[in-house]
């Protein structure tokens, strides 16, 4: 018998010496040392996996510390973060080569899930920026590392 397997809130961290987004080549985030979040709702999703991605990624220890070990987390350094919707993270190739979206959230509950994120990350008192949801955007980052993580809760 195969289990189908339940997809979940996923989020691509990177961390980065800086980044930046804009909209109609205009900035309007940008953050120094921390973490870009991009950041994509399921259908299926619970609006109680929020704060626990929050939580998850506040806590994720991928800094280094004096060791050259990664031990410290974003609170642990006081970093920023930039998030930014990504709808595609749900994309699914597995037929032909155009990418199918169906399971990524509509705007009508992504938005509110979104903004609820931003919310619990807010609550850290991290300097804390986002992109615009929805927009055609342009994202530059440094990858510090390269480190970057995939969480799906």
């Amino acid at each position: 018998m195969l289990l189908k397997c339940l997809n979940n809130m996923r989020v691509v961290v990177q961390r980065v010496s800086r980044a930046q987004v804009s909209v109609n080549e205009k900035v309007i985030g940008k953050i120094e040392k921390g973490l870009l979040i991009l950041f994509a709702v399921h259908i299926d999703d619970k609006e109680e996996m929020i704060k626990k991605m929050a939580d998850k990624i506040l806590a994720l220890r991928i800094f280094e510390d004096s060791d050259e070990k990664m031990n410290l987390s974003l609170k642990d350094i006081e970093g920023d973060v930039l998030v930014v919707s990504q709808f595609t993270l749900y994309g699914n190739t597995k037929k032909g080569n155009r990418p199918s979206f169906i399971e990524s959230a509509k705007p009508e509950k992504a938005i509110p899930f979104y903004e609820k994120f931003l919310d619990c990350l807010l609550e850290s008192n991290l300097k804390i920026q986002s992109g615009e949801f929805g927009a055609d955007m342009n994202v530059e980052l440094l990858n510090d590392g390269p480190v970057t993580v995939i969480i799906d809760l």
